[in-house]
């Protein structure tokens, strides 16, 4: 394969990608470097201008030729240095043993500390009897959800494009093949650790570490405990990550502790869901007949990752009272910005120190949830109805969402007698950044996937568009930021979505 050469293109016009060792520098025991496998004539599906803005990249370059060939697998990036990681992991809560980048291939680390990889570009040394591709389908989901995530202030990998190419690839059906361009500061897993533990490779595990406290957790270094206090800080930041899934209604559908990211990001997003009504129990990928992936399990799922990081993360702790005590933080910390976060939603900022509210605004919270869960009231909806209702002060719009007049007006009258402890401008204020209108429902992102496959790729780009601002009204988009339709119960996504 051929690297895009300088010379064939205007150098003013070039982005300079200034690589830096990054990943590679850990050595070969982390990765089999590789190339990725060209597509037949690719197109473009969809750009983003704010993920390239990450990597300043230079105005027009993301629409050229040079960078839909680069983008898509069928060129190198002029110095990048392809590969692909190996990890390890629990999948459904069993160990699967070696996994690793199985579609996925880094081209490495951009002088902005940016690292690029390309999904869906072909076969690796760890695509275990896969195709090492990515469907047109799965590519605007993941696209639309990580744009989406961002603009919701949601710590996610970004999706810089997506391009097609007619390559048929077959799935439940035979569908056709896409490449997403994702960004992130690292994709390192909680799996990566895991794979070096479970082999007894303590130098390499150690690397790892070392490499992730340096480059990403330099305030462990000046620990007396520098691992534990990785694992602290990570749980710390798995906590605010749950917290935020949760409030906004986010299902993630396959928390695999190699879907895990050491950063706290929102990583891999497959068969993802924004609640449509509120179903705590809510089930989103139909591959989980045992729901261990539910809506309401995934606090306790992402604990249960964290304790086999801590596990592989053991023989540098050196001390197992230490790991739990750096998990221990997990729980509280998870509390609280939960907490945070629906006090925010239900505009409930108050003139004074709000720690002396914390029980009764959590049981507020709680009998809340478990009226619109009772009423299968839709989740987003509710929260749009609610900040208008405190805006103007006619409740009425929300209580014909409840079937259970009486308890609604019980919970009211608990609410109503905490707003008037806060400043109603504030509240209103609050609760306008807190509520989003839009989030990426199923049925909104099947819209733009029948669009595309018919060669439309305005209703992907209107969509992104909405999503990129999902907190403002877009007059001429209000019919996607109510109710979903009937058919999008009917819509099926699986792990190969």
């Amino acid at each position: 394969m051929n690297s895009l050469d300088p010379a064939h293109s205007d150098p003013a016009a070039r982005p300079d990608w200034g690589w830096q060792p990054g990943f590679a520098a850990l050595g070969p025991a982390f990765f089999t470097a590789l190339q990725p496998t060209p597509v037949p004539t690719p197109h473009w599906v969809g750009t983003s201008a704010s993920a390239a803005r990450l990597l300043a990249l230079p105005p027009g370059w993301l629409h050229s030729d040079e960078a839909l060939q680069a983008l898509s697998g069928n060129q190198l990036l002029a110095g990048s240095q392809p590969m692909a990681t190996v990890y390890s992991g629990h999948q459904f809560g069993v160990w699967a043993g070696q996994l690793g980048d199985g579609r996925a291939i880094l081209l490495g680390e951009t002088a902005q500390g940016m690292e690029i990889q390309l999904k869906g570009a072909g076969r690796t040394p760890y695509s275990r009897g896969g195709d090492g591709r990515a469907v047109l389908r799965s590519s605007i989901r993941e696209f639309l959800c990580s744009e989406a995530m961002h603009a919701l202030g949601i710590p996610t990998t970004r999706a810089l494009c997506v391009t097609g190419s007619p390559l048929p690839v077959r799935r439940e059906t035979l569908e056709t093949a896409a490449v997403v361009t994702r960004l992130a500061p690292s994709f390192i897993r909680f799996g990566h650790f895991e794979h070096f533990a479970a082999r007894d490779m303590q130098p390499e595990l150690r690397a790892l570490a070392d490499y992730v406290i340096d480059r990403y957790y330099p305030g462990c270094r000046a620990d007396a405990t520098p691992y534990a206090a990785l694992l602290q800080a990570v749980s710390e930041r798995t906590a605010e990550l749950l917290a935020q899934w949760q409030a906004v209604g986010f299902c993630h559908g396959v928390m695999n502790t190699d879907n895990m990211s050491i950063l706290g990001l929102t990583i891999d997003y497959g068969p993802f869901q924004f609640l449509d009504t509120f179903d705590p129990g809510h089930i989103c990928n139909h591959s989980d007949a045992q729901g261990r992936y539910a809506f309401n399990r995934q606090p306790q799922v992402a604990y249960w990752n964290l304790f086999c990081l801590a596990q592989a993360l053991l023989p540098l702790i050196e001390d197992e009272e230490a790991a739990l005590a750096a998990l221990a933080v997990y729980k509280s910390r998870y509390a609280l910005a939960f907490l945070t976060r629906m006090r925010a939603k239900l505009g409930l900022v108050y003139r004074q120190d709000d720690a002396q509210h914390s029980d009764s605004d959590g049981a507020l919270v709680e009998q809340l949830l478990g009226l619109l869960a009772a009423n299968r009231v839709d989740y987003t909806v509710f929260w749009l109805r609610l900040t208008d209702a405190v805006d103007s002060g006619d409740f009425t719009p929300v209580r014909d969402l409840f079937l259970d007049r009486e308890g609604w007006d019980d919970w009211l009258r608990g609410y109503s007698a905490r707003l008037v402890q806060t400043d109603g401008a504030s509240a209103v204020a609050v609760m306008r950044t807190s509520n989003p209108r839009y989030v990426l429902r199923n049925h909104l992102g099947e819209l733009a996937i029948r669009a595309a496959q018919d060669g439309d790729f305005s209703v992907l780009e209107q969509l992104q568009q909405v999503l990129e601002r999902p907190y403002e009204i877009h007059p001429e988009h209000t019919q996607w930021s109510g109710f979903a339709p009937e058919w999008a119960s009917s819509i099926a996504i699986s792990c190969s979505s």
